[in-house]
């Protein structure tokens, strides 16, 4: 008895350092996670002009409906969004699918490649793109050389080629980062189900519609849903593709860059700040991503 008593006495005391440890981390989290998302659910049922706060209750996400702002931005990012998305998506899996291949050499060569856009910084990319891009860009005299093309395309200064050039830019900075989840997955599939149907006379591309895609279901699904969050979120890109395109009430031509959480940032900093109504516009983002996560989750067929 005297020995269970003791075990029982250093597990407690193990407990308590337990939740010592842990308790400056479950501070931080509350501090700079919880808080914030409660306060401005609470701020959103304010109109805030500097220290000033008017209570509204749902007046901002009234006033949003009517926003042409915030209706272009939205419209921007939709177009992106169904657009990109499937684009990258696709790419990612056949890029997946080619690299692992086991007879394929210098496999590392070629994953490292085609990651690395993923890690580089998304100022530099963007500004880089932009350069390629521009009227005397690379892409321009690349295309004239070729003769596919008799005068320069203006990429940053048409609202149709702007957005052009910012999915291209998107699809080459992520289409690497999915392809290495599918190409874990597709580790995780074993060849001899390749085999099975190639000894069947299945070919390459009903193997890759049979087989590959149908086993990566939750990996894809997984892949899409955070796609669009990523998607939703546009930030940085746009601002940066922009530059020298951006006024006080305009980002790239047209505002055909205009995305949710440009304007938010807009809100918030360029215009007569207003954080309650850039709260509202974060919490109709957040809804409109949980309204398209539970779309996806439901064409998947997953049950959750």
């Amino acid at each position: 008895m005297p020995k269970m008593k003791k075990k029982v006495g250093i597990e407690k005391v193990w407990n308590r350092w337990g939740w010592i440890f842990i308790s400056l981390m479950l501070i931080g989290v509350v501090m700079f996670i919880f808080y914030p998302i409660v306060y401005s659910l609470y701020l959103s049922t304010f109109s805030t002009r500097g220290f000033l706060k008017t209570f509204v209750g749902f007046g901002n996400y009234i006033k949003l409906l009517q926003d042409n702002y915030f209706i272009l931005a939205l419209r921007n990012i939709l177009i992106i969004l169904v657009v990109q998305v499937p684009i990258m998506l696709f790419l990612a899996l056949i890029f997946a699918t080619l690299l692992n291949d086991p007879r394929l050499k210098f496999k590392g060569v070629y994953r490292t490649a085609l990651f690395l856009p993923a890690v580089t910084s998304l100022v530099a990319y963007t500004i880089l793109f932009r350069m390629m891009f521009s009227n005397e860009g690379l892409v321009n005299n690349f295309l004239m050389t070729l003769g596919i093309i008799k005068e320069p395309i203006r990429w940053l200064l048409d609202p149709f080629w702007a957005k052009v050039t910012l999915i291209i830019a998107l699809t080459w900075r992520w289409t690497g980062y999915n392809m290495m989840f599918y190409l874990a997955g597709l580790q995780n599939i074993p060849m001899e189900v390749y085999e099975a149907a190639e000894i069947d006379g299945a070919s390459k591309t009903v193997q890759f519609f049979k087989i590959t895609v149908p086993l990566l279901k939750p990996i894809i699904l997984f892949t899409s849903i955070t796609s669009t969050i990523g998607t939703l979120q546009l930030f940085d890109e746009p601002m940066n593709l922009a530059a020298g395109v951006v006024t006080g009430s305009s980002v790239g031509p047209g505002n055909s860059l205009l995305t949710p959480s440009v304007y938010i940032y807009n809100v918030c900093f360029k215009y007569s700040p207003n954080f309650g109504y850039a709260s509202a516009i974060s919490y109709v983002i957040v809804m409109i991503a949980a309204v398209l996560a539970f779309i996806q989750f439901k064409v998947a067929g997953e049950r959750r």
